[in-house]
């Protein structure tokens, strides 16, 4: 088989606030932003890599998802529960101090976990994990 990673997606619930932060904290190139208001959804992703993407979409959207459902996922959102990804970067302190820089809040500062890598951690404007690891 031959599948590669296309599209990751990630709930946002401030279209502007989280554009904010992948554009401009992460330096993400915006590939598309369809929809108006607080219904866009934004694909964002690293220059380099133009087969691989984030989608950026409005948190609960589906028609299938029920009035409890919605209720739980903005609940989780709100504790920065619901969504998170992991990235990768040669420069984990440069990368950590740039995002810093954008005001970007930070969960953990770079370490050295005990399974072996170096990360840090920050939440988006949504509340969504970004963990950030060292390529070594």
């Amino acid at each position: 088989m031959d599948i590669t990673i296309h599209t990751a997606s990630l709930p946002h619930d401030d279209p502007d606030a989280a554009l904010a932060f992948y554009r401009d904290a992460l330096g993400f190139e915006v590939r598309s932003d369809v929809g108006h208001g607080t219904m866009r959804w934004i694909t964002v992703g690293p220059v380099d890599q133009p087969g691989t993407s984030i989608l950026l979409a409005p948190a609960a959207t589906d028609p299938g998802v029920t009035e409890d459902e919605r209720r739980t996922i903005a609940e989780m959102m709100a504790k920065g529960t619901y969504g998170w990804i992991l990235l990768a970067t040669r420069d984990l302190d440069g990368t950590f101090e740039k995002v810093q820089a954008r005001d970007a809040e930070v969960v953990q500062e770079p370490t050295d976990q005990p399974y072996g890598v170096r990360d840090c951690a920050f939440r988006d404007p949504a509340g969504n994990l970004i963990r950030i690891q060292e390529l070594r």
